[in-house]
C-alpha cells in the first residue's frame, strides 16, 4: 500500500466503512459461530490423552505399515486404538498408537509382538524393543488437567475485563469481552469441524492468541479514546465516525502486526510438523496460527463496531447524534447551541463578521465548536 493510500486512511479521505457496514460483519459472524456451534455440538472435541486418558505408544516409522502395525497391536492387547497415524518428515517420521488406558501387561504384550513381528529400529538404526516408547495418562488426571484449564480461561476473561475497564471504558471493556468470546467460539468451532486434537499445548496456544487479539483491539480502542475525547462537545462528527477513523488509522498496523506473527508461526509448524513431527510443538503453532488469522478479523470487524453499538445506547451520545445531524441539515448553527437538554431550532442565517462578532464558523461560547 502506497504512503498517499495510507494517508488517506489516517486522516479519514478514502477510507473504509467498517462501522456503516456492521450489519454486514454481524451477519458473517452470526453464520461463523452458528457453524461452530452446530460443529461443537455435533463432532465434539478430539481430545488428547492428557485430558481423556489412555496409553500412547511411538517408535521411528522407519518402513512400518500403519495397518499392519495396529493389526499387530490389536491382537496382543484385544483393543482397537482410537488413531494410529504416522507423523513427521523423512527420519524424523514416528507412528504413533492412541488408545483407551492399557494396563502393564497389555503395553508388554504389545511392545513384545510389535517388536517381533515388524522390528522397529532405535537412534542407532538397530532394532530393539526400547524403540517403542510409551505414556499412559489415568482419566482423573485428565479430569483435573480439564477444571484448571477452565480455572485459567475463567481467570485470563476475568482479568482482561478489569484491566481494560480501568484502563479504558467500560464500553470498551464489554465490546472486548464479547469480540473475545466470538474469537473463542469460533476458533473451537475450527478444531471441531476439521477434528484437530486439543491438548495442553492447545489451551496454553489458546490463551495465547486471545491475549495477542486483545492487545490488538486495546492499541484500536485507545485510537478510539483519543478521537472521541471531548466529542460531546463538537457537532462535527458522531462518535461513531470517529471511532471508524480511528480503525482505518490502525488498520495496517493490525495487519502488519498479524503478518509479522504469522511468519515465525509458519516456520515452527514447518519445522515441528514437516521435519521433527513434534506433537507439543505442531499442537501449539497451529492453535496460534489460526488464531491470529482470525484475530484479525475481530480486531477489525467485530470490536468496534460492538462498542459503537454499546456508546449509540447512552442517552447522551443518542443526544449528541441528533446534534450532528440536526446541525448538517442547518436546523442547528453555531449561534445556536444546545441549552439544557433541548436542541434550540434556527434557520441558518448570513453573518458578517465585525471587530465584536465571532467568524463564521467559530462560537461565540469559548471551547466550543
Amino acid at each position: 500500500m502506497s504512503n498517499g493510500t495510507f494517508n488517506r486512511l489516517y486522516t479519514g479521505e478514502g477510507g473504509v466503512d467498517f462501522i456503516g457496514r456492521s450489519r454486514l460483519w454481524y451477519w458473517i459472524t452470526a453464520v461463523l459461530l452458528v457453524i461452530s456451534v452446530a460443529a461443537i455440538g455435533i463432532r465434539g472435541f478430539d481430545l488428547s490423552i492428557d485430558f481423556e486418558g489412555g496409553t500412547k505408544m511411538n517408535m521411528p516409522a522407519g518402513e512400518l505399515v500403519v495397518e499392519e502395525v495396529e493389526e499387530t497391536f490389536v491382537e496382543a492387547t484385544g483393543v482397537t486404538p482410537e488413531i494410529t497415524q504416522i507423523v513427521g518428515a523423512g527420519d524424523s517420521r514416528t507412528l504413533e498408537i492412541n488408545s483407551e488406558r492399557l494396563t502393564t501387561e497389555q503395553i508388554d504384550n504389545a511392545r513384545a509382538a510389535i517388536y517381533e513381528e515388524h522390528q522397529p529400529l532405535d537412534a542407532q538404526g538397530q532394532p530393539s524393543p526400547d524403540a517403542i516408547g510409551d505414556s499412559t495418562v489415568s482419566e482423573s488426571w485428565g479430569s483435573t488437567i480439564t477444571q484448571r484449564m477452565l480455572i485459567a480461561m475463567a481467570v485470563f476473561l476475568g482479568l482482561a475485563f478489569l484491566y481494560i475497564a480501568f484502563r479504558l471504558e467500560k464500553e470498551m471493556a464489554a465490546a472486548a469481552m464479547i469480540a473475545l468470546l466470538v474469537d473463542g467460539i469460533l476458533i473451537a468451532g475450527i478444531y471441531a469441524l476439521f477434528g484437530f486434537e486439543v491438548s495442553p499445548a492447545s489451551v496454553i496456544g489458546l490463551l495465547t492468541v486471545l491475549s495477542f487479539s486483545i492487545y490488538d483491539t486495546v492499541i484500536v480502542f485507545d485510537k478510539v479514546r483519543e478521537n472521541t475525547a471531548g466529542y460531546l462537545n463538537s457537532r462535527r462528527s458522531t462518535y461513531g465516525e470517529e471511532a471508524n477513523l480511528a480503525v482505518n488509522q490502525t488498520v495496517m498496523r493490525s495487519i502488519s502486526t498479524s503478518v509479522i506473527s504469522a511468519l515465525p508461526i509458519i516456520a515452527l509448524m514447518i519445522v515441528a510438523v514437516w521435519l521433527m513431527g513434534v506433537g507439543t510443538l505442531k499442537d501449539l503453532a497451529l492453535i496460534q496460527l489460526i488464531g491470529v488469522v482470525e484475530g484479525i478479523f475481530s480486531s477489525i470487524f467485530l470490536a468496534t463496531p460492538i462498542l459503537v453499538g454499546l456508546m449509540n445506547r447512552r442517552k447522551d451520545t443518542k443526544k449528541h447524534n441528533q446534534e450532528v445531524a440536526d446541525y448538517r441539515a442547518g436546523k442547528l448553527t453555531d449561534e445556536n447551541p444546545v441549552e439544557g437538554d433541548e436542541l434550540v431550532d434556527a434557520a441558518p442565517k448570513r453573518t458578517v463578521a465585525g471587530p465584536d462578532t465571532p467568524a463564521p464558523g467559530s462560537t461565540w461560547r469559548p471551547g466550543r465548536s
